[in-house]
């Protein structure tokens, strides 16, 4: 659905959180008045407040529709592979492939991260916990060769090998010799399945 086949009120709120969105993400969040929502949305200011009560507010919403787990999370539980490495391969690159496509979004964390101090993370993940637990029992699916661990800590530990791998490829990729950029992804898969010991 297209925001013109919105009613009214819900096209005003997205075009709200879009004028938010690229404000937060070009100046921060104690660089982004409401005002200039406002004007870059081409709204009066007072129409703002019949849609979201402060600015905090504003931009926990900007936070929870500019996710881009809504995205991962699907494209990782569609994953697909006979064994358990070809699933965590074609999970991990299906994952990395959508932060790829969302890199405004890391601006949004950092701001979360760093102006306030992750107070907002526990509310975006009691969001996100069903679809994280549908890929945790997809992930798990008839696999008897898996340690007994937790299935949160199986995917946690997914997840952050893998964001890791995203962000470290934006980062610094650029300045890796070539050793350490050929076959990362295929590494990150054998550490995630195998650690770094030899048996």
């Amino acid at each position: 659905m297209n925001e013109e086949s919105l009613p009214r009120g819900e096209r005003t709120r997205a075009e709200i959180l879009q004028a938010a969105s690229q404000l937060f993400i070009e100046k921060g969040y104690h660089g982004t008045s409401m005002r200039a929502i406002a004007s870059q949305a081409g709204i009066a200011l007072g129409n703002i407040y019949n849609h979201f009560p402060n600015k905090e507010e504003l931009f926990i919403q900007v936070l929870l529709v500019r996710h881009p787990f809504y995205e991962v999370l699907p494209a990782i539980v569609a994953a697909r592979g006979e064994t358990t490495e070809e699933f965590v391969r074609d999970a991990a690159q299906r994952m990395v492939a959508q932060f790829d496509e969302r890199l405004e979004f890391l601006n949004l964390l950092f701001i979360e991260l760093v102006e306030f101090k992750g107070e907002h993370i526990p509310q975006i993940f009691q969001m996100l916990f069903p679809q994280v637990l549908a890929f945790a029992e997809r992930f798990t699916q008839g696999r008897q060769e898996l340690r007994p661990l937790p299935l949160p800590i199986i995917v946690r530990a997914f997840i952050g090998l893998f964001f890791s791998y995203a962000l470290t490829e934006l980062i610094i990729n650029r300045n890796l010799p070539p050793e350490m950029q050929e076959d990362a992804m295929d590494d990150f898969v054998t550490i995630y399945l195998h650690g770094i010991l030899v048996k």
